[in-house]
């Protein structure tokens, strides 16, 4: 039992990778972003791999690195309106009081001035400035689109073409735990910084803004700290994998304690294809509450299946309830975590085994709105298919209706 409620499934779709791993939770499959894994080009010159050393030639990686990338990095200050509420950001920083100016980071990604960043650095802006590498010019930006649900805004910056320097892009798919990493950004409002590390893990989740849940996230021990949002995270060829997004904190402190978090690259590729063809984003919505059957919870529960999901509920007048899943409707309590008991069992999606809800999340984040996705579920000792037809999720978790 103890194995079920610590299961890191809760802290990944509810509170994302900031908070604590906590026991049994309500969670929302498909209330996070579908990142589709587009293959849509965002840049035209991609850097060579090696990075060739601009100058002295000392053989020092990052500063290969920064040289070359440095110049495509973005300084970004976003004004807000006096008197708007401060709202704590994903870094775990209050933005400032009263208004006034929030700073971040960004990356070029093409020659027309198209710089990728958060969608918290420029939520609610009214004026967006932005600096390029080392100049001191600063150049009026126009916000395109956001996407809260992954976390990534689309700026156009209005910059000569002789200082947009684009960084390329890698495929974030293919990112190994182990591999060197720097990570490029304005910590602090101290512009131009850079830091190194390593990935330290890869498939995480972390809670976006509007609520739900970004999958696929990097981990890196690189340090990053609030104002390092937006900012660039980059392989040893010199090319971006991720977008450097949250931390987590220790205690009291809103410093880096060597837990940061990137959205990465593949996501934001998808996003910026939709809000370029479309001016905003749309993900894929399944709509239940629930959690994983271990072994220990199966047979504390008298349940025949061993692992899979167990619907909790059914959001109402979501895809799921239309379809015919079917949540819990006794309320029961074991080891002070409650939930309800009754509800069907997933252990397969479109014909793959599930064994946590991670596995249904990361394939409702592959679909599409409108796209039909079968789930295999045990009800009642008997084995059902169901298909589904994904709907479009909410703009925000606070807009799911609730029983």
């Amino acid at each position: 039992m103890k194995r079920f409620f610590k299961s890191s499934f809760g802290s990944a779709v509810l509170g994302g990778a900031v908070v604590g791993i906590f026991g049994w939770i309500a969670i929302a499959a498909g209330w996070i972003e579908a990142d589709g894994g587009g293959s849509a080009a965002i840049v035209s010159q991609p850097l060579a791999a090696p990075v060739a050393s601009e100058g002295a030639g000392d053989g020092n990686l990052v500063n290969q690195i920064y040289r070359r990338d440095g110049k495509g990095v973005a300084f970004i200050s976003a004004k807000r309106s006096q008197g708007e509420t401060p709202e704590l950001s994903p870094f775990g920083q209050p933005q400032p009081e009263g208004g006034g100016v929030a700073t971040g980071s960004g990356f070029l990604i093409d020659t027309k001035g198209h710089v990728i960043t958060n969608s918290h650095v420029v939520d609610g802006a009214e004026e967006v400035d932005v600096q390029l590498g080392s100049s001191e010019t600063t150049y009026d930006a126009e916000v395109i689109g956001t996407d809260p649900a992954t976390d990534v805004a689309l700026l156009d910056v209005d910059a000569p073409v002789g200082e947009l320097h684009p960084l390329s892009l890698a495929d974030s798919s293919k990112v190994e735990v182990g591999d060197q990493v720097i990570a490029i950004g304005n910590p602090f409002g101290l512009d131009r910084t850079v830091t190194s590390g390593i990935v330290s893990a890869i498939q995480r989740q972390i809670q976006a803004p509007n609520g739900f849940s970004i999958s696929h996230v990097i981990q890196t021990d690189a340090a990053i700290n609030p104002g390092n949002s937006g900012g660039p995270l980059i392989d040893s060829s010199g090319s971006v994998i991720g977008i450097n997004s949250q931390i987590q904190t220790g205690g009291t402190s809103g410093g880096n304690v060597g837990i940061g978090f990137a959205v990465p690259i593949n996501t934001a590729r998808e996003v910026v294809r939709q809000l370029q063809e479309n001016g905003e984003v749309k993900h894929a919505y399944l709509g239940i509450t629930g959690g994983e059957l271990t072994p220990d919870v199966a047979k504390a529960l008298k349940i025949s299946e061993e692992e899979g999901v167990l619907v909790n509920e059914v959001v109402k007048g979501g895809p799921a309830e239309e379809a015919g899943i079917r949540g819990g409707d006794t309320s029961a309590t074991i080891e002070g975590a409650s939930f309800k008991l009754g509800g069907d069992v997933i252990t397969a999606v479109n014909g793959e085994k599930v064994s946590g809800m991670e596995e249904v999340i990361n394939a409702v984040n592959a679909a599409s709105p409108g796209e039909k996705m079968e789930l295999t579920v045990d009800r009642d000792g008997k084995t059902k298919k169901i298909a589904v037809k994904l709907g479009v999720r909410p703009d925000s978790a606070e807009e799911v209706p609730s029983r």
